[in-house]
């Protein structure tokens, strides 16, 4: 007599079941292993840095007073120190660790270390894509505030997006950092900075000193848009072609701003950029003035004047030390080749 035809449903779904459960099982054992894997590299890591910190002291004592063999044998040394050092960093990039201050009090204590390559790149593509979207959303937005919606209402959706950009940003650049992404310095702050003018603009009650500023700070927005739009075009093209040759990581990201990297193709950026960063002083010296005048009541005023001359020095100050640094090794090139 033949089975009923549920029944038979019923024993291969079982079967399958089981099969999961081995897996699983398997699956928790493997689990368990790289967490075991996790912490001894970790460790040792830890471990590795403070007998590399304690030698890199007695280094320095010792070329105090050693002949020129063994200064030549410490310079050597110092050399693979520094290698190690790079290479500890990469290692980390796949192993859990403890979120800076910012990612605790955003997120708490939570692990955001993506442990495959496949995984780093597809959050960093995503965060490329959101940065790009956003940029051309808020260029249209601008552009819609600044000529055709002269609401209070629609400045607020305005402000409050940018508000919540930059955070989204500095939440993300924070993750991507924790998984070997080598943002850092002024670009890092940048968009701290940013999300507190942004802040700042948001609570500016509607009055006088407001609509005197108004039409001049959404032109700066949009300008600002398109050169991030660009930056983003140009650099997302050149940072794929230096990933195939090997000459930047994986996890590099585009910037508002100039970086060593695109010396070789990107030179034409630096007149829009240095124009943007004239703009944000025209803004600080707008807004200097405004909060000298008798009529003026609002805190904000001179908060945002002081808040774009922080990024008009930031950015103008990185971008020249960038172009000095590639000016003054391509000197030191030429001279060795003389």
């Amino acid at each position: 007599m033949s089975k009923p035809k549920f029944q038979a449903e019923w024993e291969e779904i079982d079967e399958e079941y089981q099969q999961l459960q081995e897996t699983h099982k398997i699956y928790r054992q493997k689990l368990e292993e790289l967490t075991n894997l996790q912490t001894t590299c970790s460790t040792a890591i830890s471990k590795q840095r403070k007998c590399l910190k304690d030698l890199r002291y007695s280094l320095t004592k010792c070329s105090k007073t050693c002949d020129e063999k063994e200064l030549e044998l410490i310079t050597d040394i110092r050399s693979q120190i520094k290698e190690k050092t790079s290479v500890f960093f990469d290692m980390e990039a796949y192993l859990p660790k403890r979120n800076g201050l910012y990612l605790n009090l955003v997120l708490g204590n939570v692990n955001v270390t993506l442990l495959s390559n496949q995984a780093k790149f597809a959050y960093k593509d995503e965060y490329e894509k959101f940065k790009l979207y956003m940029t051309i959303i808020l260029m249209f937005g601008a552009i819609t505030c600044l000529f055709f919606l002269n609401y209070r209402v629609t400045d607020e959706i305005f402000n409050f997006l940018l508000v919540w950009y930059y955070c989204t940003l500095t939440i993300r650049e924070s993750i991507l950092m924790s998984n070997g992404s080598r943002i850092k310095g002024w670009w890092v702050s940048h968009h701290y900075v940013s999300t507190f003018l942004s802040g700042v603009m948001l609570t500016w009650p509607e009055g006088p000193m407001y609509q005197m500023f108004r039409s001049q700070f959404l032109a700066f927005s949009i300008y600002q848009s398109f050169v991030q739009f660009l930056q983003y075009y140009y650099q997302s093209g050149c940072l794929y072609r230096l990933r195939t040759l090997g000459e930047r990581n994986q996890l590099d990201l585009t910037v508002e701003g100039f970086q060593s990297w695109m010396w070789r193709g990107l030179t034409f950026l630096l007149p829009f950029l240095f124009f943007g960063h004239f703009w944000q002083l025209y803004n600080s010296v707008t807004l200097f003035r405004l909060g000298g005048r008798e009529d003026c009541k609002e805190w904000q005023v001179f908060m945002l004047a002081l808040t774009f001359l922080v990024l008009f020095l930031g950015n103008s100050l990185t971008t020249l030390k960038v172009v000095h640094q590639k000016f003054q090794k391509n000197q030191d090139n030429l001279q060795k080749n003389d």
